[in-house]
């Protein structure tokens, strides 16, 4: 989960870059400020923890949420009144 400025067009520029970042690294969007990955091992979290600490633009703010598979398992989603099922993962990172 993350809030970057974005008054200025360079801030702009720089927010982009980071959304594209994010994707680039494999994660999913599931609101316009909040980022998913499924990710296996406390290592492998490590590792794009790095890489998202050196992406943060100037002024950003990024929050990094884990929770378990089985905590993902019990997320319940609502679309349009209708209750979905949430896939079958065995780590979750939130951006």
């Amino acid at each position: 989960m993350f809030d970057l400025p974005v008054g200025e067009k360079e801030e702009r520029s720089d927010a982009t870059r980071f959304r594209n970042f994010l994707l680039d690294q494999g994660f999913r969007r599931a609101q316009f400020s909040v980022y998913y990955r499924l990710i296996t091992g406390r290592d492998a979290v490590e590792v794009i923890e790095k890489k998202i600490a050196a992406a943060v633009p100037c002024g950003g703010s990024v929050h990094i949420l884990m929770i378990t598979d089985k905590q993902y398992e019990n997320i319940r989603v609502f679309t349009g009144g209708v209750r979905g099922s949430p896939e079958k993962i065995k780590q979750l990172v939130l951006f």
